[in-house]
């Protein structure tokens, strides 16, 4: 079981490319991360680089939409790679922030995960600071892949991953209750790796009218 704290856990998305050879560095940067518990960090690999001579097997169509519908509130004017959003805001600066990253505001919501087999759900209770309407997304992340760029703007480099997304699923927008706790449920897909790498699920709570997070829970599996 993982209970979320009485703060909001700092959630870092990174929007990377295996063809990028600015990249690397951002790469590099997110896994330090690893010294910070409390970060929720999530590297979603786009896939707009994939034809430009180097195919990401990390890459999904649905991190790219992702990244253009998230364009709208973080602040970006335009969707590029390397692209750190901490909090729901893009950060040009990332190299130069500190972890642990900063003070955190009291969450707005409580949320408890468990885990049953390959089943894992979980509770959302509102409090009375919560936003008027809540939802939510999955995102199952693998630490430790290293990679062989054979093609493209990295052709000859070895490149190593943390915190890949390789599963990702939305929560449709719920309204939050203060007397009813939220009930969501994620089944974790099989590993299609050869070898196994560490695993967590992440569920990240957002306000539904901004996209902000407003909490997050990660449990290892």
């Amino acid at each position: 079981m993982a209970r979320s704290g009485a703060t909001s856990a700092p959630v870092v998305e990174l929007y990377t490319s295996e063809g990028c050879n600015s990249c690397p560095p951002a790469d590099r940067w997110l896994s330090k991360l690893k010294s910070d518990p409390s970060v929720v960090a999530l590297a979603f690999h786009v896939d707009y680089w994939d034809r430009l001579g180097w195919k990401d097997r990390f890459a999904s169509a649905a991190f790219t939409s992702r990244q253009a519908e998230q364009q709208a509130s973080n602040g970006a004017r335009f969707s590029y790679t390397p692209q750190v959003v901490v909090d729901g805001q893009d950060r040009k600066d990332w190299p130069g922030i500190a972890t642990p990253i900063g003070k955190r505001a009291a969450s707005p919501v409580d949320v408890v995960l468990t885990r049953d087999g390959d089943r894992v759900t979980a509770s959302v209770a509102a409090t009375s600071r919560a936003p008027k309407r809540l939802a939510a997304y999955w995102a199952v992340t693998e630490q430790g892949h290293v990679s062989a760029v054979k093609a493209g703007e990295n052709r000859g480099v070895t490149l190593e991953h943390d915190y890949v997304v390789r599963d990702y699923k939305t929560v449709p927008a719920w309204t939050a209750s203060t007397t009813a706790p939220q009930t969501v449920a994620f089944q974790l897909p099989a590993q299609t790796d050869a070898t196994p790498h560490p695993r967590a699920v992440n569920l990240v709570v957002v306000d539904a009218d901004t996209g902000r997070p407003v909490q997050a829970v990660k449990i290892g599996c």
